[in-house]
């Protein structure tokens, strides 16, 4: 679907503009759905056909009773990312498309699941598919068992052209900064933002090959499940046969977190939700998530 977004360039305040809670899903293509599904829904232990998932037309995973995984056949041809969408949860589907549109926002019209939730589509300044729901369910942590974590609480993509960015997600939705660092101290290479009522965020990966092959971009394009301790959650890992992820280690950010990657490299991070170490570059400028 060839969604435009032409902001204008003065957007204005954010007066009207409906609260946005957090992520409610991140969207994967896949190529063999029965590896992908072994993966999600048995080495991380995600449920099927449960809370959100109920009545989704394609292979789905909840994390908790108000954030999925979902996934999606990959058609001939697809190449590059594998990470197609994110979703975000909001207050007032209706308002929030009148608040996007009278900001030169250009979305689909709303359109309503199976299970009755609302939704639109719109893309962000550089392609990102982006959809807002209302939120479905309710806060409460379940942890199945066998799950390796019951929140999802970022999801992050490469960024060329920062400023627009930052003009769309921070001026235009209200998110603001959570932490930014780079491989150098006085380097920038991560630039992550917090939803505006939430503590979930997006991360932009800066710095990227514009010929950045699947591999790298399945690195880079990623979103990521949070624990309580990382060396636990590989042990977990470990003993339902999981042979090669990256760590546990602690990152520039200050937090100790593992790499596992879904069958067709599409990399899911697991990681902790407060650092246990000093983070560079910047200290936290927002609130950490909670388990």
């Amino acid at each position: 679907m060839g969604l435009l977004l032409a902001l204008s360039c003065c957007a204005g305040p954010q007066d009207g503009r409906p609260k946005i809670y957090g992520i409610s899903h991140v969207k994967v293509k896949v190529t063999d759905l029965g590896k992908a599904k072994a993966f999600y829904g048995g080495l991380l232990g995600l449920g099927t056909e449960q809370d959100g998932c109920k009545g989704e037309p394609e292979p789905c995973f909840a994390v908790n009773p108000y954030q999925r995984v979902e996934l999606m056949r990959t058609l001939p041809g697809d190449q590059g990312s594998f990470l197609s969408e994110v979703g975000f949860a909001t207050s007032d589907v209706t308002q929030m498309l009148k608040y996007l549109t009278a900001r030169g926002v250009i979305a689909t019209p709303i359109a309503r699941r199976s299970s009755g939730q609302e939704y639109f589509e719109v893309k962000d300044p550089e392609g990102m598919k982006l959809v807002f729901e209302g939120r479905s369910g309710s806060d409460a942590a379940v942890q199945r068992s066998g799950q390796i974590s019951n929140k999802l609480f970022h999801a992050g993509f490469v960024v060329n052209n920062l400023k627009a960015e930052q003009a769309f997600y921070q001026d235009v939705l209200g998110f603001r900064l959570y932490w930014k660092g780079g491989f150098k101290d006085d380097g920038l290479d991560w630039y992550e933002i917090q939803v505006p009522d939430g503590n979930n965020w997006v991360e932009f990966m800066l710095n990227i090959s514009a010929n950045a092959d699947h591999k790298e971009l399945g690195v880079q394009n990623h979103f990521s499940l949070g624990v309580e301790s990382a060396n636990a959650a590989a042990t977990k890992l470990r003993a339902k046969g999981a042979k090669e992820f990256d760590g546990p280690e602690v990152g520039r950010d200050g937090k100790n977190a593992l790499d596992i990657y879904d069958p067709d490299q599409t990399r899911v991070e697991i990681m902790e939700f407060v650092p246990t170490g000093k983070p560079c570059c910047m200290e936290y400028a927002a609130q950490h998530p909670k388990p």
